[in-house]
């Protein structure tokens, strides 16, 4: 069993796979046969006798997990499905609904999604008469997020931020406090309490933790170097007595700081474990030797990483290319255009080609770019199948059913559709409850003491009594058929009916299609129960939700890519400001992750590698002229970019300086300008026409003298930008034009005249 679970492996994934007793750690460069290395290894120690339920393996996406545990069947036929392979948040849902009660809380608990976590806090806000436009939502609902990612309560937080003397951190560390008592008394938790109190758990009873201990003796965590503190220790706790854990990761890799992973979770592993043994994955199976070393020529930048290159016995095929454009519009359209020129061709698909983008914002320009050129494609992140409205109202029907404490559930579909129940009167009820410290639900059979119309209190008996109904048929009837009975008795498929709308119509079809997925899952789950349904909805990610087969061009953010790889990967918007983003490249921890960032989405070619940018974006309804980004100097291409910027600059100066005479030189001015045109929004380094190749006719220009005091490379000062290098200029007198790059990586356009700049030097 030993030569068939190895023979197909290189030398060092032997190695790893071999390695069963004690701390690993295995360093997965990308494309290396990280996923073939787990699932080969946790056949290979089933085959040497462990029992396949006494393994763990966890990691990030419920697609990679899927694709783990189908390989570990292949692997290990029946016993491999005895292994439990699941994401870090399933694993705690799992565990949480089994020892509820003896953690005290409630098995029935629902999981709050980001858009429920939002609702919550927003009804904090009001309730402690905070300002929404001063607390924001989505950063007060982050922070809280990255505290139970670090494990800290409430108390904790409240008490860091008196040390600081942090006014700002003791609102939100109120707010927290509120928000958690709201949660708990809705039953309910959000992806942050999964793992926390599946780790507070495992500190607080010893003898589950001993059970668990006893009950997982090999451990495996994939993406390690995306772990947070709360996973952390979670593999540490479980790991404590065996000390069979095996991590798998790429520190080149890490991306995610701003959701909470700690890089120096993979950086430290055998500082936790003297003991450890360390593997290095450097054969790359996925992209060509010219792709590899350019990514490594970004990467080696970095400071905090292991050492390693990747190298590949793969055909040197292929390009690495830049695209340099005017605009972002004349960027995505050269996207588009190669896009078309080469799947026309039998060697590529749609799907072969992915254009990765560092904000959302970014998308529209190859949105319109691409749909003009009539080529399919798909955008992942956006708006999924389960966050459209009416999806959502029927989930949350749903929910309501399981758990009727759910104060979020319950104010959004008390009214929908409308039965009479208006906001003032589920406002005045809410304040009832929450002064009666109970649910909205619960405080229904007292309505009569919140001061209701009798109307309003009618209309709420009727409402409690149609859930009623359906809770009682919860236990003998199929989440299919609930879900049918909710949207025929709820009244919500009539109201679209007699919408008869393209808008409703869609709508319902959406409707029909949700039965279909819960007709799936029904046939395809072990757990046929409505809390595994809904465990199960709470848990899918936007990458769960791609399906690569279909014949559309991906579109992303650089941060959704990793674990992806296409045949032709563009990435664009390679300019200082925007990628590296914003003020990161001030702050070394965060340009480090820039540029693993940028590592990442090279490393996603197999084939062609495309590394786009424009020489000028319009930002917020201003044109901004920019810099090409670092990355783009660091992957070889720098004397390429500073020639062609040599060569636009002088283009342009000589354009100009010509003194046109437009009556006379007519065809002259046109195929200048024409030539400059061309110039500015060809990708390659085009030939640019010489004097004597235009018309003939008369001299282009007259010299002019130029007295100033800029000259370009020289150093100045402005009042708020700061201090600059001149690198262009284009006119004279008080027609003088400069473009000046600061030292914060802005390029400013200035006119010299009243820019009130200062000579340095």
């Amino acid at each position: 069993m030993k030569e068939i679970l190895t023979k197909n492996l290189n030398t060092n994934q032997q190695e790893a796979v071999l390695c069963t007793e004690g701390p690993l750690i295995i360093f997965a460069g990308a494309g290396t046969g990280k996923t073939r290395v787990i699932t080969h290894r946790i056949a290979y120690l089933i085959s040497i006798g462990v029992a396949p339920w006494s393994i763990l393996a966890v990691t990030f996406t419920n697609k990679a997990a899927a694709e783990m545990k189908q390989r570990v069947i292949e692997l290990s036929h029946e016993t491999g499905e005895k292994v439990w392979i699941s994401t870090f948040h399933a694993f705690c849902a799992h565990f949480l609904r089994v020892e509820a009660v003896k953690i005290g809380i409630n098995p029935n608990f629902l999981i709050y999604d980001f858009g429920e976590q939002k609702n919550v806090i927003k009804d904090c806000l009001k309730e402690l008469n905070l300002d929404e436009k001063k607390f924001k939502i989505s950063s007060i609902a982050d922070k809280i997020s990255r505290a139970k990612d670090d494990l800290k309560t409430p108390s904790d937080m409240a008490a860091q931020a008196e040390e600081d003397s942090d006014f700002m951190g003791t609102t939100i560390a109120k707010i927290y406090q509120l928000y958690q008592k709201k949660l708990e008394s809705s039953d309910s938790l959000d992806f942050g309490d999964l793992i926390m109190r599946t780790v507070v758990s495992l500190e607080q009873y010893p003898a589950l933790l001993e059970h668990y201990q006893e009950k997982y003796k090999y451990i495996m965590i994939d993406e390690y170097q995306d772990t947070n503190h709360a996973q952390y220790m979670f593999a540490k706790l479980l790991a404590a007595k065996n000390k069979n854990i095996c991590v798998v990761g790429d520190d080149d890799q890490s991306v995610y700081s701003w959701r909470g992973a700690d890089i120096n979770n993979i950086l430290d592993f055998e500082n936790d474990y003297p003991n450890a043994k360390a593997v290095k994955l450097e054969q790359n199976y996925r992209s060509t030797p010219k792709i590899l070393e350019t990514a490594h020529k970004v990467v080696r930048h970095n400071d905090a990483r292991v050492s390693k290159h990747l190298w590949t016995q793969n055909p040197d095929d292929g390009i690495v290319s830049i695209l340099n454009t005017a605009t972002e519009n004349d960027e995505a359209a050269k996207v588009a255009e190669l896009i078309s020129l080469k799947s026309i061709s039998a060697e590529y698909n749609l799907s072969d080609f992915a254009v990765f983008y560092r904000t959302n914002a970014q998308s529209r320009t190859f949105e319109d770019a691409l749909r003009r050129a009539g080529i399919p494609y798909v955008i992942v992140g956006t708006l999924k199948f389960y966050d459209r409205a009416e999806i959502k109202d029927i989930m949350t029907y749903l929910k309501l059913i399981h758990n009727p404490n759910d104060n979020i559930s319950f104010k959004r579909i008390i009214n929908i559709p409308k039965r009479g129940i208006g906001k003032t009167s589920v406002e005045a009820l809410e304040k009832f409850s929450i002064i009666k410290n109970i649910s909205i639900w619960q405080a229904i059979d007292s309505a009569q003491e919140a001061n209701l119309t009798k109307g309003a209190i009618a209309a709420l008996k009727s409402f409690a009594l149609l859930i009623k109904g359906f809770i009682d048929l919860k236990n003998n009837t199929s989440i299919k058929e609930m879900a049918e009975k909710v949207i025929l008795h709820s009244g919500y498929l009539k109201d679209l009916e007699a919408e008869n709308s393209l808008e409703s119509r869609t709508k319902t079809e959406n409707i029909q299609e949700l039965i279909s997925a819960i007709d799936d899952f029904e046939k395809r789950s072990p757990d046929k129960s409505l809390a595994g349904y809904l465990t199960q909805i709470a848990l899918i990610s936007d990458i769960d939700s791609l399906d690569e087969s279909k014949g559309k061009v991906t579109l992303m953010t650089l941060h959704l890519a990793k674990g992806l790889e296409f045949k032709n990967v563009f990435i664009c918007g390679l300019e200082e400001g925007l990628f590296p983003i914003g003020e990161s490249a001030f702050n070394p921890q965060e340009l480090e992750e820039e540029r693993r960032l940028m590592y990442v989405g090279m490393t996603r070619a197999i084939k062609n590698l495309y590394l786009c940018w424009a020489t000028e974006r319009t930002v917020y309804g201003k044109i901004k002229w920019n810099m090409p980004s670092r990355f783009i100097t660091e992957a070889g291409f720098g004397e390429q970019v500073i020639e062609r910027q040599h060569n636009i600059k002088n283009f342009n100066q000589e354009f100009n300086r010509t003194k046109w005479n437009k009556s006379s030189n007519r065809q002259q001015y046109n195929n200048f300008s024409r030539a400059k045109i061309l110039y500015r929004n060809e990708d390659s380094y085009n030939y640019i026409p010489t004097n004597d190749e235009l018309t003939k006719d008369e001299p282009l220009y007259t010299p002019t003298s130029d007295s100033s005091p800029y000259k370009i490379g020289t150093i100045v000062s402005h009042p708020i930008f700061g201090k600059g290098k001149i690198i262009e200029k284009n006119g004279i007198g008080n027609d003088l034009k400069l473009v000046v790059l600061f030292e914060t990586g802005q390029w400013k356009k200035l006119l010299a005249r009243v820019a009130n700049l200062s000579v340095i030097s």
